[in-house]
């Protein structure tokens, strides 16, 4: 691994102050690692041809491509190629969630986000930003001027997860705030109602849109480190439960596990691409995502 690519890793970003800096240097990273995976040499130029088919202009056949590959291909005009993109972040309380004081789920998605900002600029896509708790409450117009760049780390730095949480009210609301047809990456943990959240997704697929849901999750929420007798107390409703831990946790594992199987299966079945993530991983499992994504609508 070289020295760039170490920031992929959450504990090294997590020293790094500036939400603008830890952007650009997981973008860095990422991008440094694609030279050794199967996206080299797509790393920043994305496919800018298209197949010929019946009912396009034979002027706009690329004949230098033809005189290489022997086939005809046309070239892609902005509006083909570019994909309009929209953050969207949960601020509920529970995002706010670390066990060990590092990144939180919010600093995590937060991170991610704005890197992702960061690629979709570089390729000129216009990216926007949706903020909710119970109901959306920002709403940032997507732009693929480098300014955006600024305009969307500057609400993202000073977001706080603060708010109960009601998933399908708000998606519900970004499914009549967006006009085209648009790639809506959902950063959540999902703990809420998860028939209610899939209702609200199947709408934006249905209105069109295309969907990656990164579901983030802490590093704890996911190994379950917990010995003894411990209290646990829900972050949203404030309720308290006292357990025995280590007779838990087996079941506990398995709740988790059929919690994420659950959406993973629901999300293939809608054509959304699903993202299980947690607070230890690199960042570069999520960006591969989007980057397959918008090669997939090329």
């Amino acid at each position: 691994m070289t020295a760039v690519e170490q920031y992929l890793k959450p504990e090294v970003i997590r020293q790094v102050s500036r939400l603008d800096l830890r952007a650009q240097f997981i973008v860095k990273g990422f991008l440094q690692g694609l030279h050794a995976s199967p996206f080299h040499g797509f790393s920043v130029e994305f496919s800018e041809h298209r197949k010929y088919t019946p009912g396009d202009d034979p002027q706009d056949l690329d004949w230098l491509v033809f005189a290489k590959t022997d086939k005809y291909y046309v070239k892609k005009y902005e509006a083909e190629t570019n994909i309009t993109g929209y953050l969207v972040m949960d601020l509920s309380r529970s995002m706010g969630y670390s066990l060990q004081e590092q990144l939180t789920k919010f600093d995590y998605a937060i991170c991610l986000a704005a890197a992702l900002c960061y690629l979709m600029i570089s390729q000129q896509d216009p990216v926007g930003l949706i903020t909710f708790d119970e109901k959306v409450n920002q709403c940032l117009a997507p732009k693929s001027k480098r300014t955006q760049i600024g305009n969307v780390l500057a609400v993202l730095a000073n977001l706080k997860p603060t708010g109960q949480t009601d998933l399908e009210r708000s998606l519900n609301q970004v499914v009549a705030l967006l006009r085209h047809r648009s790639l809506v990456m959902l950063f959540s943990d999902l703990l809420g109602d998860r028939e209610a959240t899939m209702r609200a997704l199947h709408r934006l697929r249905h209105a069109g849109h295309d969907v990656i849901l990164f579901h983030i999750l802490d590093e704890a929420e996911v190994n379950f480190p917990f010995n003894g007798q411990i209290e646990f107390e829900d972050p949203e409703s404030g309720e308290r439960i006292e357990v025995d831990a280590s007779g838990y946790r087996a079941d506990y594992l398995q709740e988790i596990e059929a919690f994420r199987e659950w959406f993973r299966q629901q999300c293939v079945q809608a054509g959304i691409d699903y993202v299980p993530l947690d607070t230890s991983m690199r960042f570069d499992k999520a960006l591969i995502e989007y980057l397959a994504n918008r090669r997939a609508r090329g």
